[in-house]
Order: structure tokens, then sequence, then C-alpha cells
């Protein structure tokens, strides 16, 4: 059938024989062949239509997919749809070789690839880089290997991980400077690459066409509109997945370089081919329906296919349209024809928006065009359509990404891309991945619209600008409700809806960012900004979003649900409209781009005073409302302060009338107000979102979209209108109008008394702010970015990338390089010092942080900058906090200081307005009333509103009015004084302006009343007073509503008027039960400066304080700063006021002295009512419980600290005893021990044993010491592994099995230790308890809900002390001191006697004692012991479960924890001393468990090697009889230290010093004698016989048992009867020592052969007997130890060099034993010869553990690990990380190497260390720790040039090693404190 169907179209075909069905590869190969030559003739037609023929039977559409789209069934039978695929796949490759081979061909065309671009494309999380200094755009990025290869030295670039995908941009100087091209891309190869010869792509331009018309009908094929809104993904995804050998093979041609992707261009770019293959006329069934397929899917995307309109009766527009709505998609085509036609429409009811202004777009038809025709003319545009149908497949971005380097294609695609943009937005909207879609869409569209040159052309031949707002506009529409700010009933504006998953989800992210991309791009930016419809549209878009979330102040019920809304409103903002008007901005910079900012700022005004009709804006704000969002004022503002900043605008010139500048304030000021209605918590019932609001809106990323802009308005406004009119407006917005009042009660219509307070203060900061801010005013940027920082390192100590975050920049991220990235660190370096990263003990890790130097906290601290950028209150506090500090410790101020007064910028002349402020009669009554209050002590006023009223005036004597030089002013005549509180609006004058009487209005209950009834009588008459300068009540809010009537009637004739309206409370004020007001006249008779003087006195307590300093000293007024007066507290400001006040003006100099000679009276106290008595009583009292509150903490903190420190270190004096038993005291009868949970102390007895509290682990840190000092490195290349055959573990593993393949197994284990691996490790805090007690703790701990960081059921708990980690406790044998004394005295009993009692003790049986408490848990900790390691740490025997075993491990615990605190002090005992760790040692405890648990094993007397070691043993031949059964291990072959703790534990407890003694003196003839044995091996032939020779010479002396050469001679004679000394082993030793051996290197060889078990048997004695270890230099240890030991003779002199022979004392003839001992050896070396020598030599001289040492910079282990396939797997794994300890690569998490549900780390941490593992998890830069089943986050040890961390490599800087924090991890693995030091551990459920 389909060969039939494949006729129809072809026209003549060849019959079926000529084309093979499906031959084999060879006729494949041959036919390509025949038809290439048949289409290489001149005429080619018939071979053209041969291969049509043939293209059409094999790539067709029909068969492969029609089952698999439709229903699963054909996947299922037939063989499936794969067969023929990939046959037609085989077939388009021969014939695209031509007949030859596929991969030659490609070869061949790669030859000719004029590589001059790089191109890769890349998908989401690949590791790219970022060069800003190459950069042009700043989407700039480049592949590894490009930025490897370029020379990027010193430049500012980071590494990062792709979230969206991108591509190398390496090659393309549109993007990046030519100098950071790498190596490959750098030469413009184009020349001299040859031209491609025809014949070799002509296949191709036949063949590919038809490929890609089949691949697009396959699309067509497999795509069904989702029924009824319910996406069928998942057969998209089939379809796909189907697809994918076809999308590859296109991928796959593109890589073949520049000639083939100009082919692939050709065919996806004529238009020709196209229409002929997709017409879809003719009679072709299959294509025909393919057609119609594509033509309903255009259809159900709410698109036209304009020519066939009438073909298919499709009725459009009005079909679409009501189609368009029901799928509730905006900006249907017929809505839009009615909305040409008419202004007003009804636009979706449904969602009841009611009437409001269309969108008029410039020109009538383009909008319909724009959202809703399509027309496909060639393969790329169909192919893009399906690409977004499918919601873009990756492997179709990647193949049409690919293509890009061809500059035809890339200028086509972008056209293209262009035109399908409505549709995009569309299909993005209903998607319900929009995120993965988002991200594809923006690896796209970044490829496109980063390239300048392109972004221009598009713009000016596809309306890319209109088109792009447009659809923004489209997208937005469909998500807008009605406004209810102002008036919810009538308002006709129209917001976004925040709730809207659009909004919410961010989806309109691509469209919004490609905007932001191409405004960057200064020609398409000037377009926008010429063309003046696109700016009517884009402002009316920005309406959107003026006013959006609004806020009700809630103020009865709780908010029930507290909407999270305000995140999607604020992002929209920054990014919907901040960002394009920082990108703007970006352009209008010079004076040539003045129109554009006319242009801008004319069409916001006019979107502003619609806004403002639309919402019925009159005068007044609705109360109770705030919306944090206003982008047309901010629009406006900043582009007002770049006209005057950098285009030399006239302010005027831009401004509008009086009118719109008072609704313009309105808003912005509003949104201040209710900031300081939030932080006083007028908002609580709004929940924490609203809180979330006002941190939000001040917040670094958003304060200069947001905040500043709304300040510098309000500066605009405030400069350009009526002075009194604003203040008054301020303080009736902050609702604190009631309290300006001099009566000392009042009645708040608006605000409850609770509030007052923080809403005074928070109105007069806000005018302090407002005054002192020169953000926009008159800074340049280089002096901004210095307030900022100053600003952020006085409220704490930054790291230089907070610092970065913290720094509000010029938030569009698309405006090119950062701006000022070189000021910043010239700023920074100049008003900050670096403090490196420091250690604590605690191992908590610091950053490197930048602290503020010394001068800027004396010059540049800006209390009104902190305040204005701290998002926390307590940031503030901080920064004062810190200041304070400053002042202490430079010895400038001592007491509390209050905030500097910092002296300003000087103002650019625009703004100078702004001062008049100051110097306003209104705000001159504020201060005065305020400052009088203060004097009067009434309520509700503080420190702070002191602080900033004092401010406000010291701002006014700084910025003194310029117009009346205030000497000469006259008292002039009334109409001079139409306010009779102060003649002129000077502040100089008014400050000295004394006011007599004042009316004001109070409640008929006030004090005042019943005063002035008297003093009304006793003054003349009351008329006479009201002309003597009464002032009248003074009501600020009609002053401003005359001011506003004033302006709006333009009339002046009411501006004298001096009656005031009545002031009549607003109708929405409280129904409280206020009291009746009535007038009252009080008496004053003050001035400012006369306050100022009097709250001098006040504040320092003491009556006339202030004397003026000029009367001593003429010279303080002619001096511009006096630094005594920069810092200080309140006494201070108000010094420097009145100096200021006094060198501004001579008459208040005058005054100021005159009101000093008067001896002013106290402040009469009667004025105190007892209702404020009372209240000021409860203040004092509060405060005085604060301050007792605060003392108690102090002491209770310091009192804990002191404890720490003794619990931690100092241990008390009883808690030592059981450790270091004290010889001195023999009337302390027990050890006493303190129980930290029940506080008893007591003795631990055998049915309430004491225990400590211990932390059991297994540990492997000692089997990492290696032999030789080189530190081993990290791998970083392939061929550096390491391998650990050198490593201790390996070292002791090889030996025992070595013993165990020749030796009886129950001997071997007898003859060495083991846990060098896996070894118990016990370590105590020092703290004990009862066992009782500790058994009902952890019954509590259990049944405690809290999530603990351990996990109770494995025994782990906290010291209830001091909460360190532990998991056992470790019974305490009850021992009393008084026999310490008996066994530590010195006896005088002779070697033998001693020898026979410990053979005597050893040979009693250890009864195991009877079943007590303490024996219970005894046994029950040997079992915590033995469950801490794995079963393979434990098992070594060849016999299972054999006894050996328990006996090997248990004397092996005491070895590993001597061993590794051998290691703690540093692997010597030079230090000697009893370090901490000994007063934590638990050793003593530990040894009586071990000793009461091996004495149930006994050694048979025959093999206990006591034996062996002290007394001749007669039958020597009979053991070596029997040899079927194996030998047992010769004693020269044993280990020496193991045989001293089994000696030692065999005996019963307490030991005795002297049996102690003994044992070691025994074995230490042993070790000796060992040491010349492998001597004697080392050295070679000569040496020997020379040895052999000189020591038989004193053979006979008196000393031979103590001659070291007598000895070596005799040892050295005795082995050389067996088969030791065989020749070929000589050679190879010799080797080891080429040089002589002298006397002195055979002394030191033999004393570093036995120091090891001096220094394991002192530490023993130190811990058995308490005795101190002394201390010594390096080459003394030898000597030292041994006369501690008592090895050597008291009488010994040190005058002659110290031999170590001389500590020998033999039990028996030294020759005989030693006879003896050999002649074990001799009977194994004549059959085993290697094998012997290798047992002689121990290596015993290991050096400490170290971790791997790791490369200086981090990039090299990331680039060798990032790429590394795992082992196991063969895969990349996602989270690859290294073994610290040993090198190991493993897959973090990854489960393609789990094993028996553990996971790869979690697995090697048991392998490797036991159980603890380090790991360096390679993407993220950091070290985890894995112990047991816990793992905790250690932080990183490589840090950047700032030194900070870098986790997850967010930043990409370059890292260095840090050494400081490596040896910090090292030490904290050595010294097994991971557990007490690191404090977040969490489960790992082996999922690590």
């Amino acid at each position: 059938m389909a060969a039939a169907a494949a006729a129809a179209v072809g026209g003549p075909q060849p019959s079926q024989s000529e084309v093979p069905e499906q031959g084999p590869a060879l006729d494949k190969a041959a036919t390509a062949a025949h038809l290439k030559a048949a289409l290489s003739r001149p005429d080619n037609r018939a071979g053209a239509e041969e291969l049509q023929a043939l293209l059409e039977r094999v790539l067709n559409a029909e068969r492969p997919l029609a089952g698999a789209a439709g229903g699963e069934e054909a996947a299922g039978g037939g063989g499936g749809p794969g067969a023929a695929e990939e046959d037609a796949l085989e077939w388009c490759k021969c014939l695209l070789a031509g007949g030859g081979g596929y991969d030659e061909f490609c070869a061949a065309v790669r030859a000719y690839d004029p590589a001059a671009l790089c191109g890769l494309v890349w998908t989401a999380n690949f590791v790219a880089y970022r060069c800003r200094t190459c950069g042009i755009s700043p989407c700039m990025s480049l592949c590894a290997e490009c930025f490897h290869q370029g020379d990027h030295t010193g430049h500012d670039f980071n590494m990062f991980r792709s979230q969206a995908g991108g591509a190398c941009d390496c090659g393309d100087s549109n993007v990046m400077r030519e100098s950071g091209f790498c190596r490959r891309h750098q030469i413009k190869s184009s020349s001299n690459i040859p031209c491609v010869p025809k014949d070799l792509l002509m296949m191709s331009e036949f063949v590919l066409p038809r490929f890609i018309f089949c691949l697009i009908q396959y699309l067509r094929e497999g795509y069904n509109e989702p029924a009824a809104d319910v996406p069928s993904e998942k057969d998209l995804n089939k379809v796909l997945q189907l697809l994918e050998p076809q999308i590859s093979f296109l991928e796959d041609l593109t890589k073949m370089g520049g000639a083939m992707r100009s082919v692939l261009t050709q065919v996806l770019t004529n238009q020709q081919n196209y229409k002929d293959l997709t017409s879809g006329l003719g009679e072709n069934a299959c294509a025909k329906k393919s057609h119609e397929k594509y033509l309903v899917a255009l259809k159900s995307s709410g698109l036209t296919y304009p020519e066939d309109k009438l073909v298919y009766g499709v009725q459009e527009p009005s079909a679409g349209a009501s189609a368009l709505l029901v799928q509730g998609l905006a900006g249907a085509p017929g809505a839009l024809g009615q909305a040409e036609s008419s202004d007003e429409e009804d636009q979706d009811g449904g969602q009841g928006l009611g009437k409001r202004k269309r969108v008029k777009l410039s020109s009538g038809t383009k909008d319909q065009s724009i959202m809703d025709v399509l027309k496909h003319k060639s393969f790329l545009e169909e192919l893009l359509f399906w690409t977004i149908k499918y919601e873009f497949p990756q492997k179709m971005v990647t193949f049409l990404l690919n293509m890009l380097p061809d500059q035809e294609y890339k200028v086509a695609f972008t056209k293209t891309f262009v035109q399908h943009y409505a549709f995009i937005m569309k299909t993005l909207k209903k998607s319900h991945e929009s995120d993965t879609m988002s991200n594809r869409i923006v690896h796209i569209s970044v490829q496109l619209f980063s390239n300048e040159e392109l972004a221009r052309q598009v713009t000016e031949e596809c309306q890319l600008l209109d088109i792009m707002v447009t659809v923004l506009l489209y997208m937005m529409e469909s998500c807008l409700i009605k406004s209810e700010l102002q008036d919810e009933e009538n308002s006709l504006h129209v917001v976004v809806n925040c709730g809207e998953a659009l909004l919410k989800n961010n989806t309109y992210w691509p469209l919004v960012s490609d905007f932001i991309n191409i405004l960057s791009h200064q020609s398409v930016a000037k377009r926008f900004l010429e063309d003046h419809g696109l700016l009517v549209t884009w402002m009316n878009f920005v309406s959107f979003f003026q006013g959006m979330n609004l806020n009700k102040r809630e103020l009865n019920e709780h908010v029930e649900f507290e909407s999270q809304t305000y995140y999607a409103a604020f992002a929209a903002e920054l990014e919907a409209c901040a960002q394009p008007m920082w990108g703007l901005l970006s352009h209008c910079k010079v004076r040539e781009t003045q129109e554009y900012t006319r242009n801008v700022v004319r069409y916001c005004l006019e979107a502003l005073q619609d806004w403002f009709d639309a919402i019925n804006f009159v005068d007044e704000p609705a109360p109770n409302q705030v919306t944090f969002h206003l982008p047309l004022h901010r629009y406006y503002a900043m582009f007002l302060s770049k006209a005057v900043k950098c285009q030399e605008l006239d302010l005027d010139s831009l401004l509008p009338d009086q009118e719109m500048l008072m609704k313009l304030m309105i808003h912005p000021l509003q949104i201040q107000a209710s900031l300081a209605e939030i932080h006083s918590n007028m908002w609580v019932r709004n929940g924490l979102q609203i809180k979330g609001q006002a941190m939000t809106y001040v917040q670094s990323h958003f304060c200069n979209s947001m905040i500043d802009p709304d300040i510098y308005l309000l500066q605009v406004c405030a400069s350009r209108l009526d002075p009194d009119y604003f203040i008054s407006s301020v303080f009736e917005r902050f609702k604190v109008v009631d309290l300006l009042t001099m009566a000392s009660q009042h009645h708040n219509t608006v605000l409850d008394v609770e509030h007052e307070r923080s809403m005074l203060e928070g109105a007069l900061t806000f005018l302090v702010i407002l005054l002192s801010l020169r953000l926009h005013l008159g800074m340049s940027d280089d002096e901004i970015l210095r307030a900022e920082m100053v600003a952020q390192l006085c409220m704490n100590d930054r790291t230089h990338s907070s610092l970065l975050d913290l720094i509000p920049e010029n938030p569009n991220p698309k405006s090119g390089i950062i701006p000022g990235s070189y000021s910043f660190e010239s700023v920074l370096s100049a008003v900050a010092d670096f403090k490196a990263p420091v250690f604590e003990p605690g191992g908590s890790m610091q950053q490197g942080m930048y602290t503020p130097k010394a001068e800027v906290w004396g010059q540049e601290f800006d209390p009104v900058m902190v305040i204005l950028r701290t998002v926390y209150r307590r940031d503030v506090q901080s920064a004062m906090d810190r200041y304070t500090a400053f002042l202490k410790q430079s010895g400038k101020f001592p007491g509390n200081p209050w905030p500097p007064y910092k002296k300003r910028a000087s103002l650019h002349p625009s703004y100078k307005g702004l001062m008049r402020l100051l110097h306003c009669k209104t705000l001159h009554i504020v201060l005065f009333t305020l400052l009088y209050k203060i004097l009067m002590d009434h309520q509700n006023l503080s420190e702070h509103v002191l602080c900033m009223v004092l401010y406000l005036i010291e701002l006014g004597l700084e910025n003194s009015a310029e117009d009346d030089s205030e000497e000469e002013v006259s008292m002039g005549g009334p109409e001079r004084c139409h306010d009779s509180w102060f003649p002129g609006s000077n502040l100089i004058s008014n400050m000295r302006h004394f006011i007599n009487y004042v009316r004001v209005r109070v409640p008929v209950t006030a004090p005042e009343l019943k005063r002035d009834s008297l003093a009304g009588t006793s003054s003349d008459d009351l008329g006479s007073l009201q002309n003597s300068g009464t002032a009248q009540v003074f009501s600020l809010v009609a002053e401003r509503r005359k001011k506003f009537q004033e302006i709006i009637n333009r009339s002046s004739s009411e501006a004298n008027q001096v009656i005031r309206p009545p002031y009549t409370p607003k109708k929405w004020s409280a129904p409280g039960s206020a009291p009746p007001l009535t007038t009252a006249i009080l008496e004053i008779k003050e001035s400012i400066l006369s306050l100022l003087i009097k709250l001098h006195h006040k504040l320092s307590g003491k009556q006339n304080s202030y004397y003026p300093p000029w009367l001593d000293d003429i010279e303080v007024l002619i001096q511009p700063e006096i630094p005594k007066y920069n810092h200080g507290d309140g006494i201070t400001a108000v010094e420097r006021i009145l100096l200021k006040s006094a060198m501004q003006s001579r008459m208040n100099k005058r005054i100021i002295e005159e009101i000093c000679r008067k001896v002013t009276p106290p402040v009469p106290p009667k004025k105190i009512t007892a209702a404020e008595k009372k209240t000021l009583d409860k203040e004092e009292r509060r405060q005085k419980a604060r301050e007792r509150q605060q003392k108690l903490l102090a002491e209770f903190a310091s009192r804990q600290k002191s404890f720490m420190e003794t619990a931690m270190d100092v241990d008390s004096p009883e808690n030592e005893i059981p450790m270091e038993i004290a010889a001195a005291e023999p009337q302390v009868s027990e050890a006493v021990y303190d129980c930290v949970i029940c506080g008893q102390s007591g003795p631990s007895s055998e049915d309430r044993p004491a225990g400590l509290v211990v932390l059991l682990q297994a540990s492997s840190v000692l089997g990492q010491c290696r032999d030789n000092a080189e530190p081993k490195k990290l791998p970083i290349t392939e061929e550096e592994q390491i391998y650990p055959w050198d490593t201790c573990a390996a070292v002791h593993d090889v030996r025992l099995s070595l013993l165990q393949r020749y030796f009886k197994d129950s001997s071997c284990l007898l003859a060495v230790s083991i846990g060098w691996e896996g070894g118990v490790y016990v370590q105590t805090c020092g703290h004990t308890l009862h066992i009782d007690c500790h058994k009902s703790y952890m019954e509590s701990l259990r049944n405690d809900q809290v999530l603990q960081g351990f996990s109770v059921d494995k025994g782990e708990f906290t010291c209830p002390l001091c909460r360190q980690f532990a998991n056992s406790v470790l019974p305490c044998y009850p021992g009393s001191n008084v026999e310490s004394n008996l066994w530590q005295r010195s006896s005088n009993k002779s070697t033998q006697d001693l020898i026979k009692e410990v053979e005597e003790l050893q040979g009693r049986p250890g009864a195991f004692p009877s079943e007590t408490n303490l024996s219970k848990e005894m046994e029950s900790v040997m079992k915590d012991i033995k469950n801490t390691t794995q079963k393979k740490y434990r098992d070594y025997s060849k016999t299972p479960g054999s006894p050996d075993n328990d006996f090997l491990f248990m004397y092996s615990v005491a070895r590993t924890n001597l061993e590794l605190e051998l290691i703690h002090r540093g692997g010597s005992l030079c230090s000697g001393g009893a370090s901490t760790a000994g007063k934590r040692s638990c050793l003593n405890q530990l040894f009586h468990v071990l000793a009461l648990h091996m004495r149930l094993y006994t050694i048979d007397s025959e093999y206990n090697p006591w034996k062996k070691l002290t007394q001749l043993v007669e039958d020597m031949n009979s053991q070596l009889g029997n040899e079927e059964q194996q030998p047992e291990v010769p004693i020269l072959y044993h280990d020496v230290t193991s045989l001293l703790l089994i000696q030692i534990l065999m005996m019963p407890q307490p030991l005795r010093k002297e049996h102690f003694s003994c044992i070691v003196k025994v074995l230490f003839t042993l070790l000796y004698t060992q040491a010349l044995a492998a001597l004697s091996v080392k050295g070679s032939e000569e040496d020997r016989s020379a040895w052999k020779h000189a020591g038989a010479l004193r053979k006979n002396t008196c000393d031979a048992e103590k001659s070291c050469e007598v000895l070596l001679s005799f040892v050295i004679g005795e082995l050389s009867k067996g088969k030791l000394y065989c020749e070929e082993g000589a050679q190879e030793c010799a080797v080891v020592s080429p040089t002589a051996w002298s006397p002195e290197s055979m002394e030191k060889y033999i004393q570093a052969f036995c120091l090891p078990f001096l220094r394991i048997s002192s530490l023993l004695q130190h811990h058995l007997f308490g005795e101190d270890l002394p201390s010594c230099q390096e080459e003394e240890e030898f000597s030292v130890l041994a006369s501690c030991l008592g090895l050597l003779p008291a009488f010994y002199q040190t005058d002659h060099p110290f031999l170590s022979a001389s500590c020998l004392d033999w039990p028996v003839t030294a020759l005989d034993i030693i006879t003896q001992w050999c002649s074990e050896i001799r009977s194994f070396t004549e059959r085993h010869a290697e094998q012997g020598k290798a047992l002689l030599i121990q290596e015993s001289r290991w050096k400490l553990p170290h971790l791997l040492q790791l490369p200086e910079n981090y990039n090299t282990i990331f680039q060798y690990y990032h790429r590394k396939t795992c082992s196991v797997c063969t895969k990349v794994p996602k989270d690859p990380a290294v073994c610290l300890v040993c090198g190991t690569f493993v897959c973090l998490k990854g489960l393609c190497c789990k094993q028996q549900s553990y996971c790869e780390c979690v697995l090697h941490s048991q392998n490797c260390g036991a159980g603890t593992g380090i790991f360096l998890l390679i993407n993220a830069s950091v070290i985890i720790i894995i112990r047991g089943h816990r793992f905790c986050l250690w932080g990183s040890v490589y840090l950047d040039a700032h030194g900070e961390e870098d986790r997850d490599l967010r930043r990409g800087k370059p890292l260095y090693i840090c050494e400081e924090r490596y040896r910090v991890l090292e030490q904290q693995w050595i010294s097994h404190t991971f557990d007490h030091i690191n404090k977040r551990w969490g489960p790992h459920y082996n999922g690590l």
C-alpha cells in the first residue's frame, strides 16, 4: 500500500524491480552510487526523478508512526515502528554519502569547516564560564574548553552552572572582545579554507528537504489537540521519543561544520521547496490529510492561515473570537475589532470588570496581525511552529541552536522566532510545565537578542518592539481585576491580580527578560524612546501594576488567611516595570538624549492623570489602605532625576502644576506613614505578611526601584510646594497632629495612645531623612557607593559577597558590567579593613570580613543612611552599639552617645527649595511645642524624639535661608506678624523669639484649667494680654486645608486670614468617649533658645550647667569645626546647636548670654498631676525592673561561663581522684564520684556503681600512618592513583597473614595486635553518673518527642552536664586509695622473686565475680565495645568464634587507645606532663573492665610466653618433633608491646608497681634481642663478620651481658646456623644501607627500634600509677623514659655517652636464653629463609597520620573530577565526591552504586574509616563528614580571595586552599572530636 500511495505523487516511477525493496546494506550503497552518478550528469532529470521516487517510498510518514500516535497497539505488535525508521535513516546516510562510507563522508565535510565560532550548545546544569572583562553583552558565556584556552588572568570571571542552557560565544565579536577568544577561534580562518567541491554535498541538497518534510509530517500526525484542557503530555512525549533518532541525525549533521550547515540553511529557508512539498494540493491522500491536521492545529491555537480562510470555510474573525473567549484567552481578534471602533467596551463580562479605557495602538491593524495571523512559508517556520506546539522539546531546541553559527540562518531564524512570538506567549500561558518551557524559550532568545546588530535589524524589519510590547500587554490583560484603591464603588482602574498563576509562578519572566535584553542595546532603546505610540502603550502596561496588591488594615479581627501574593507583586514590579526602566535610563545619560526624557515624562504624567481620574482621587487618600506599588510615580521620579543629573534639563520645565504635585505626593507619603504604622504594630491583625512587605520595600534588591524614587519624588514635591502645607500634611498623614499641643493632656481622635510615641518618632525620622538624604540630589555615583557601603559596614562586619549583594546596584542585570566594579574595590579598600578568617577553638568557621576603618566611624558614620537601609530595626541598634564601642575604645566619649550629626553634601541648585521646609513657621511651632513638652515631661515623648528635634534644628542652622540677613529684621507691624507665634520664617531669628502665652484646647478635666483661672484674675485684663502676643490655637489640619484651597482657587485674598476654621474631627475617627474640649491660656514665656538651655540643665541634672564657651575663648566662634563636639550625647548636641546659633547671629549670642545670667529657678514640681505622676512612677518602676533583670541575666551568664570553663577543662579536684590517685593522702579511703544527674557524691559500690560518660567509636586513624614523611597528594590526573600498601594497617595485615600461613593459629593471635583499622577508641568528658540514674535519663530521652540529633535507641545521649556527645557508660571499679600507698612503695625483692610472683599471679584462674550490678554493667559495656566496630575488624582467627579472637580483640582495644593517645601527644612523649588528655582519660577504668574479662581466659601455662621469657626450657626438641601440627610463633617474632598488654591484663587488678616494672624489664631484654636480630639482617655480609669478630673479643669482659657488641656477635653467630643469611638475600639488603655502620648509627637504630615500646609502657605506667611524665629534648627521650620506667640502674652515670644496652637486666644468663630464642627461628628459616627475614624486620617508625595533600587551586580538582566517570557504573555521577583519607572517587547519593541498601559514601566510610568518612563534594566545594549513622556538613577548606567559602560554587570565583582550615579538619579527624565540635548532625539513612 505504501508504494502505491507513493506512486500517486512521484510522477513516472521506476518499476518495483529496479529499486530493491529492502536489500542489504551493499545494495543501498550501490543504489546510492548509481544515483549519485546519474545526478552528476549535466542532464540529471531522470536521476532526480528516480531519487524522488526512492525517497517517497523510504521516507513515508504514513508507515512508521501512524500506529504509535493513534494507539499503543502498533508498538506492541508487528515488530514496532522502529525497524522501518532505522531503515529509512540508513538509506539517508547511504544516499548522503553517495555510496561511500558515511564516516568518511563526515570527515570529508568537516575538512571544509571554517570554524570561526565555537557555538557549542549546552543544556541545563552544564558548567560554563562568564568573563565580565571580555564580555560586551552581559549574557556572554564560554564553554570550559574555550575559557581555559583563552587568557583571562586577572579578569573578573566566574564559573556558573547553566540554568536554562546556553551556547559558547567564543569567536563572536558582537558579544565579546576578541582579546578573550581562545587559541582555536582567534584565527579568522575563512580565508584559507578551500572551496567545497560541488559533488560532495550534492546528494544532501536532494535528500534533506524530503527528510525534513517527513519529520514535519510525523509531527503533524502525532499532534492531537488536548481535549477539554487536559493536555495529553504523555502522547506528545511518546511521539518525541519515537522521533529521537531523526532529530539526533539532524543534530549530528549540524556538527559537521559550516559546509553542511549552509546546505541545511538552504533547505530550511527555501520557500519553493516548502510550497511544492507541503501545499497539500494534488491527489495524495496522505499529504492532504497531513495538511488538514496542520490547519486544524493552527486554528485550535487561535491562529488563522490567511489564504485558506475561504477554502476551509472557517469564518474568521468572529468564530475565532468566540472560541477564544471560551478558552479564556484574552486578546481575541473579534474583541479587538470592536475595541478599535468604540473607546469603551465591556471586556470579558465574566470577570465583572466593568467599563474601562481600552488601549488604542498606534496603527489600527498592527495589533490583530501580531496576535492572530501566522503564515508559514518555509520548513524553518513550520518546524519552529511545531517546536512551540510540543512545548520546546530539548532535542529540537538544541538542533535549532546548533545551526546558529550560520549567519544567514541566524537572521532567518530570528525573524521566524519574532513572527511566532505571540504564539509562544499563548502556548506558555496554557502550559503546565511553564518553568521548563520558560528556560527553553530563554535558552533560544538570549542567543538571538544579545546580539545588538541582529536585534536592530529585526526591530527595523519585523517591528520587534511593537510585537513585544503588544504581547506583554495581552498577556497581562488576561488577569486584570478592578482596583479597590480609593473609591471602591466607582473606580475605573484595573490592576493585575497577583493571585493569578501567571504572576504567582512568574510565567511572564521569559518575555520580560527578552524585552530587557533588547532594551540594553542603544539602537533599539532609542527607537523605543522615539516612538510615541509605543510609549503610550508601555505606560498603559505599567499602569496595570499601579496600585496592585492593595492592603486594607484590619481593625477588629485578625485576618483569617495570610495571603502571600506580595512576593508576586514585588517580583512583578521589579521585573516587568523597574528593570525595563533601568534599561531605558541607561541610554539617557547625555545632553543629546534630552528629547527621550521629555517624551517619557510627558506620557508618564498623562498616565498618572488618567490614573487619578480613574480612581476618583481628589485630595484625601482613603484611610487604612496602602499599596506599595506605584511604578508610574517611580518612572516619573527616576527620569526626572536622570534629566537633572545627566542631561542638564531644567527641572521646572518637566514639572506639572501645583495641584498635580499635591496629588503626586499623597501616595508615596502614605507609604512612608504606613511603614511607621506597621513598625508601631498597628497592622498586626493583617498578619506577618504586611511586615514582609515593609521589609521588602526597603530591602537592598528593591530599595533603589522603590523607596529611593519615592523619597526623591517627595523631595521634589517638597521643594516646589508651600512648606507649611507640606509639613502639616506630613504630621496629618502620620496621625500625630493632636499630639502637637502645649497642653499636658489631649485626645487623639485617630490614634491609640500606645502608638503615638512611635508614630511621632516615625514622622520626625521621615522628615530628617527627607531633608538630609542626597542620593538623587547631587551626589556623584562614587559618593553614593561610598555612603551605601559605609552604612552597611556600620551595621555589621560584612563578607565581600554579602556587601556586593547588599549594595543596591542598578538592578537591571542586563545593563552590562556591574557599574563600578572597579570603583567598588577601591571604595571598599578606602573605607574598610579586611579581617582574615580566624578559627575559634570551638571549631566554628569564620569567613573573611570587612570592618569599617576608625576614621569612617569618626567622620562618615551616617545614622540617617543606616535607618533608611535597615530591613530589621535591630540593625540600627547594632550600628549604634558598634559606634559606642568605637568611641569608648578610642577614648573619644565614655558614655552612651547619640547618633552623630553628619554634614551633608551641598544640594543641586534645582532642589534648593527643599530647605524652605526648615524655615517655615509650621515646623518651628512643632519644634517649639515638642521641646516644651519634653522639658515639662509630658507623656509619650522619648529621647529619640528629642534627638530628631535637635537634628532638625541643626539642619536648619546649617542651611540658613539666604533671603533675609536676620540682623535687621524689624519686629515689623501687624501685617508681618499675621501669625502671632513667630515673626518671620527664618529659624535663626525665630530661635530667640519669646512666646508668652498660648491658647490651647484642652479636655475639661485638664490640670491647666484650675491653675489658669487664678492667672487670669491676677493679670490686668485678658483682652490686653490678647494683643501682647498670645498665640491662637494652632491647628495643622486647618492650616493644610487652607493651603490646599488657596492653590486650587489661586486666590491670594485669603492668605492673610487670621481666623482659623475650627478643627473638626474627621468622619472616620474612633467613637471614643472624648471629654468635651475647652480653651485655656497657658503662660509659657520661653523661646527656643531658652528651652534648649533649660534642656541642657535637665539632661546634665545640674543647675546652671550651661556656660557659653565663647566667654572664655572667643576663637570658638570663628573655628569652623570643633572636634570636641562631633561625638557625644544630648548635652553635646545642645551645646553644639547653641554654639552654631551664636556663630550665625550676634543677637542670638547676646540672648544666650542673658538667659545664662538669670539664675533659672528649677521647674516647679507642682505641674505634675497625680495621674501623670502615676504613669511616670510606673515607667520608672518598669525601667528599674528592666535594669534589675539585665543585671541578673549578666550575672547568670558569667556564672555559667565560669562553670563551663571549669567543667570543660579543669575538673574539680574530687573528680580527679579516680584518674590520678594522690599518694599523699592516706586518710581518703575511697574514690568519690559526683553524679551529674542526681547531684550526690559518693564512692562507686558493687550494688550502685558509678560510671564515666564515654563515647565509643571505631577508628582507622592509626591504620593511616605511613612510614615515609612524603605526604600523599590527592590524585588530579589519571596517572596519580593512590595505593594503600604502605599504610600501617596494610603492613600489619600482611604480617598477620604471613604468620598464620606458617604457625599455629592460636599462637599467632597472641603475637600481634589488631585494631589498626576499626579499633575501638574510648573517650570521656570526665563527668560521672550513677548507672541507675543514667538508665532513667535514657528513658526520659526516649519519651522525649523532640527531634534530637542523635539516636537514643542506639544508646546515644549527651552528657547531662556539658552536653558532649556520648554513647555508653564505663563503670568505675570500686577501689580504695589506701592500697595505693602499699602498692607504690618500692620493695627490695630481687628480680627473681618478682618473676616468680608474676607467674603465680597469672596462674590463678580469674573467676568472674558474683552477679553484682557492677559485674553486669561491666559485661554490658564490653558488649558495647564489641558492637562499636564491625565483625570483620574483630575476627581474625581461622576458626570463627574461637575465644582467641575475643582475647586478641580485648588487649588490642587497650593498644588502640594507648597508641592514639601517643599520636595526640604528637607521636612522642617529649612534652611530658599530664596533658589534657590525661585529665580526661578513662584508661584506668577501661583497664579494669578489660582485665576482668581477660582473666576469664587462661593461657595454658605451657604456652605462656612468660615462661619462655624468663626460664630456660629443657626439652626444646619435643616441640620440633611433631611436624604434623604447625609450630608456635617463635618468641622473636612476637610483638613486644602486645606481650606487655597481655602480661598486665592477665594479672589480678589492681596491679602492684613492682610487678609492672618487672614485666617491663623482662620484655625489654626480648625487645633488645629483636633489635639486634633486625640489625644483623640489615647489615651486609662484611658488616656481619666485622661485628661478629668485634664482639667475640669482648666476650669475657665483666659486663658482657650489657655490651651491645658482644650480644650482637652472639646473635649473628646463633642465627647464621640457619639459612637466614643466605647470599641472595644479602645482596638485596646490602643495597638498603650503602653507608658503613658506625657504632653511633647502630646505637641510633637500636634506640629507634625500642622507643615505641618505651613510650607505650611509660604511658601505661602514667595511667595505672598516676606518675607524671617528665618532659625532655628529643634526643634524650630514650634515656629519660628508660629511667622513668626503672630500667636504668639508679647509680647510672651520665658523663659518657648513653648506651641502650645499659638498661638490660637479664632474668637468666643472657647467652643461654638468646640461644633458646634463636633456635626457634633457626628451624623455621631452614625452610623459609625469605619470610623469616621479613618477619624479623618489624617497621616501628610510623609517621603521624595525615589527610591527603590538596592542590592550591580548587579548579584543578573540579576540572578533573566533575566530568570523571564512576568506576562502578561508568556514568558521570550527579554528585561526585572524593575521600580525603584515601583519595577514592565515590558517587554521593548515587543509586547506581548502591549495595545492600547502602549508598557508596556510607559504604566507603565503613571500609575506609570504620564508620568515619571525610568527603569533599566536588560540585559544592564543601566537606561532608559521615560518622556512623549521622552526617554533617563541615564547611569548606577552599576560600576565595576575600576569605569566603563558596558553597555549591554559586559565585564561581576562583577558590584557594586555606591551610589553617585544613589543619583544623585534620586535627579533628586525628583527635576523634567531630562529634563534639560540629553541632549540626542529621541521620543519613544510608542514603549518601
